[in-house]
């Protein structure tokens, strides 16, 4: 195995997944243009284009258009999809990486707190 920091790499995985990295890109920007999401986490504006159909079909987020641009609305109370965390809401998740509340999280004003 490789150490970390040593600019080799034994494997490519990372812990979260482009649909999370797209997921949070929104949250930090509701009118982020899909090309600059591409840009942002490397990998094809198609590509992103599919993630923000999967993310919308299945509940996680909204869309429409304020003028010429899309404005993106997030369901932070959605569920993970993996059956272990689906009791947990993704607003987590945005939290720990975006580093500021979405409209209406009061519960975690301040601070994550996990659920037992």
């Amino acid at each position: 195995m490789t150490p970390p920091g040593s600019g080799e790499s034994a494997s490519t995985w990372t812990f979260l997944t482009h649909h999370a990295r797209v997921l949070l890109e929104i949250a930090r920007d509701p009118y982020v243009r899909l090309r600059d999401i591409a840009t942002r986490i490397g990998i094809t504006e198609r590509a992103v284009q599919g993630i923000v159909s999967d993310l919308h079909q299945e509940g996680y987020l909204s869309r429409g258009k304020i003028g010429r641009r899309n404005h993106y609305t997030l369901n932070p109370e959605r569920g993970f999809r993996y059956p272990t965390e689906a009791d947990l809401p993704v607003r987590l998740l945005i939290d720990i990486f975006t580093q500021r509340d979405l409209p209406g999280d009061d519960a975690l004003a301040g601070s994550v707190t996990m659920p037992e």
